[in-house]
């Protein structure tokens, strides 16, 4: 009786619900509304997500899950959610992986890039974030996949990989210190700031990921890390700097700039 009543209020509440949402400023309003129907069992549990959803807390901290290259990766609350966009990354890191390579997932959060290239391709995955709780996730959602490690970039990696990784793949935190603020609410509100805060020019991180990956990187390996167009020349700079050549791939229809580091005879 009370799934057919909470169908009924469901089939009867859903221009309430996009209403709402709407109003609150969520642009996929109708899409939000479905799987938030989708997700509440009884109409008590869908009105305490629309309020949720309301007061700014992200969509896939709600859910418990975000759609990544196909994938449902787990996320839990203050976990940093993977951006469409950052699929441009995993796209580019599937090409570069190899069957039988060594693959780095650095800063990993819940682990969707990682888990997308090793269900792409045959490779030892190693996957690593300062955050334990978004290392949690990532070792759920690379069961089967790959290894995660809690620590600073390079820092937890096992010792027997150094000079053997073929792919450093980083989705870095690269906005600026000062435009943290200026972000939606949700993200700054509900991501940690670790997984945000890029500096003062947003490249803190990446510059550091360059660095260490001089001695993790096998000859000829790769490193690749997500940012925004007018850091691109900065991020060049600083591959040259430590030995890389470097090439830039963008999709300007989900805003994404990836660029590439490669090695030595890469």
């Amino acid at each position: 009786m009370g799934r057919v009543c909470h169908r009924q209020a469901t089939l009867f509440g859903v221009h309430d619900v996009v209403t709402r949402l709407r109003a609150a400023g969520c642009v996929f309003a109708e899409d939000e509304a479905r799987l938030l129907i989708a997700d509440a069992a009884t109409p008590a549990r869908l009105e305490e997500l629309i309020t949720r959803r309301i007061a700014g807390e992200p969509l896939e901290h709600l859910l418990g899950w975000v759609e990544f290259l196909g994938r449902r990766m787990i996320v839990a609350p203050g976990v940093f959610v993977p951006r469409r966009r950052t699929e441009t990354l995993a796209r580019q890191a599937i090409e570069l992986a190899e069957p039988g390579g060594v693959v780095v997932d650095m800063c990993c959060g819940c682990g969707a890039v990682g888990a997308a290239v090793a269900a792409s391709v045959d490779v030892e995955l190693h996957a690593a974030d300062i955050d334990p709780v978004a290392v949690g996730c990532a070792e759920r959602n690379l069961a089967g996949l790959g290894h995660a490690h809690v620590g600073d970039l390079f820092e937890p990696l096992p010792e027997h990989l150094r000079g053997r990784v073929d792919v450093v793949v980083a989705n870095v935190p690269y906005v600026p210190t000062e435009e943290i603020a200026m972000m939606p609410p949700e993200a700054r509100d509900h991501e940690p700031k670790a997984a945000l805060d890029g500096g003062t020019d947003g490249l803190d991180v990446a510059r550091r990921v360059i660095a260490g990956a001089t001695d993790w990187l096998a000859d000829g390996g790769h490193v690749l890390f997500e940012t925004s167009v007018h850091q691109v020349p900065a991020a060049v700079e600083s591959l040259a700097r430590h030995g890389f050549g470097a090439r830039v791939v963008s999709d300007e229809d989900v805003g994404a700039t990836v660029v590439i580091g490669v090695g030595a005879d890469g």
